[in-house]
């Protein structure tokens, strides 16, 4: 009865997929373990619901990374799914492959398979596309994109001061080169949020040959020698029933995340010797890449007040704002309540140095002092900037051999002096765009950082004390061939048989925007590669 074909770690957007496309030819039996509850919680379905969702235990693992020197030794909040459907139930919605010279890199790293002429195609298969089909777009698949469901003023305005500032206006982002302007795309179904779950895991619900444990947390990987090396054989977990071992006869996924696949590695022995022996892991395989190159995209949240238009602020502090938007949602699914965290885009090169855009802007029609606290009582907007390219890298790391306690998550933020470059670039280009024309009619003031704030050394301290994350950590299980790379190009954990990491964390640098369907892709290939391999 604990005995399956394939064992995948994580029902998040990559366990998700994976399930979906492993059960699909009915050969093959599959055991999906989520270490989280059902993605039934109210807040789940409305978009806006991730006010509600992020930085709650019935939904986020709650990780809290460790003090950041480069942030004045601020901690932050580290959300990630614990849920079916995982960081998809939570997350932005918003779909952003990245650009075409991201996977370019990774092939020219190496990676056979992953330049961006090869991952189009793949991105195409899982798209179900409002606009329809092209050389660019897929229909017909698992992952609705849909378009935003609600307007507002002051943003179309920055989109034309974002155009008088060398921005230009475009159609749309995920055709390789994002620079320019545009409204984000996301994964919605008329105005409800499209996740993992609904996507991939309900077509695959039916099928005799997948089991989905929820509630189950993964303590460790079981590993036998043979002959022909290490084999990974087994797993043992914490479930409502007790502690249970389960077997598979081919392989164990792990898809647990950027956080969670390295912190498994490592409580079972696979990792740095000096880490294992720290926390009293017997060192299964000493393989020093598992928890390094952890890469995340810092924004720095600047807030300018604005006057003559109305924000979403307004609509929230007033009970009429709050009825109106209620209404709208319910009766038309239309509205803020259909909101993302930002709804307006904007790619472009900080300096002229630059090959490709390496700075965005996630623009929202509102402010607050951080999140979860409430909405200022004043109009304002958020221009959000932040560098798509960190040459900073961090770390996870356990902390105890224990699988209940949370590892240690360094990031490293602004360490470097061209992470710091560009966050001074990226502030001045802000205020650039805020004192366009189209905005005059707006008034808009500087609240933060601050007009006070003028001098190089001045606009880096904001940043340390502004920036935070977006929540998009990649590549602790790095994809290549050096001694650093955890897994090969077909995500095959280097060193061990019948083990494969496939999700974010595979990422050998990472791409520019939000990750989720970059998540998607790699899952993706991940299962054409396990199905090509098992024919």
């Amino acid at each position: 009865m604990n005995e399956f074909d394939f064992i995948i770690v994580g029902a998040g957007t990559a366990g998700c997929t994976i399930a979906n496309r492993l059960t699909e030819n009915g050969k093959h039996s599959v055991l999906l373990l989520e270490a989280g509850k059902k993605d039934n919680y109210f807040w789940i379905n409305i978009p806006v619901g991730y006010l509600f969702t992020i930085a709650n235990p019935k939904t986020d693992w709650c990780y809290k990374t460790e003090p950041e020197a480069g942030l004045n030794d601020r901690s932050l909040g580290y959300a990630r799914g614990k849920v079916l459907g995982g960081c998809s139930s939570i997350n932005a919605m918003i779909y952003m492959r990245g650009q075409k010279s991201d996977y370019d890199h990774w092939a020219q790293l190496g990676n056979r398979g992953w330049s961006w002429d090869e991952v189009l195609p793949v991105f195409r298969k899982s798209e179900d596309y409002q606009h329809g089909s092209d050389e660019y777009h897929g229909v017909g698949g698992e992952l609705k994109v849909q378009e935003r469901r609600v307007n507002w003023e002051i943003l179309d305005a920055w989109r034309e001061a974002a155009r008088e500032s060398g921005i230009p206006k475009i159609r749309e982002f995920n055709r390789g080169d994002n620079f320019g302007s545009a409204y984000f795309q996301m994964n919605q179904n008329r105005g409800t949020r499209w996740n993992a779950r609904k996507a991939f895991l309900d077509p695959a619900k039916k099928r005799k040959n997948l089991t989905i444990i929820t509630e189950a947390q993964v303590e460790k990987l079981g590993f036998k020698k043979t002959l022909s090396g290490i084999r990974c054989k087994d797993l043992s977990v914490i479930t409502r029933s007790g502690k249970e071992t389960f077997h598979a006869r081919k392989e164990i996924i792990l898809s647990a995340g950027a956080i969670g696949s390295p912190q498994i590695l490592q409580l079972s022995g696979v990792g740095p010797a000096n880490i294992l022996e720290q926390n009293g892991v017997k060192t299964n395989l000493n393989l020093e890449g598992v928890g390094g190159n952890l890469q995340d995209h810092l924004q720095i949240r600047t807030i300018f007040k604005v006057q003559n238009t109305v924000t979403l602020n307004q609509k929230v502090n007033s009970l009429v704002g709050l009825a109106k938007m209620g209404l709208e949602y319910f009766l038309l699914r239309q509205g803020p309540l259909t909101m993302p965290p930002s709804q307006l885009g904007a790619f472009a090169r900080s300096s002229g140095n630059q090959n490709s855009p390496n700075i965005e802007w996630h623009v929202q029609p509102l402010s607050l002092d951080k999140f979860g606290q409430p909405l200022h009582k004043f109009d304002a907007i958020t221009p959000a900037v932040c560098n798509l390219r960190p040459s900073s890298r961090g770390h996870v790391h356990i902390k105890s051999s224990r699988p209940e306690m949370h590892p240690k998550i360094a990031l490293n933020y602004l360490s470097t002096e061209e992470d710091q470059l560009v966050a001074i670039e990226g502030l001045k280009f802000t205020r650039k765009i805020m004192g366009a024309n189209a905005l005059k009619r707006f008034g808009p003031t500087e609240w933060l950082p601050g007009i006070d704030a003028q001098s190089d050394s001045e606009l880096l301290e904001a940043a340390r004390n502004l920036g935070t994350t977006i929540f998009h950590p990649v590549g602790t299980c790095k994809m290549g061939s050096d001694e650093k790379a955890v897994v090969d190009d077909r995500l095959r954990v280097r060193g061990i048989q019948g083990l494969r990491v496939i999700d974010a964390s595979i990422m050998p640098t990472i791409t520019s925007g939000n990750t989720n369907a970059p998540t998607v892709m790699i899952a993706e290939k991940g299962a054409q590669y396990i199905t090509k391999d098992y024919e």
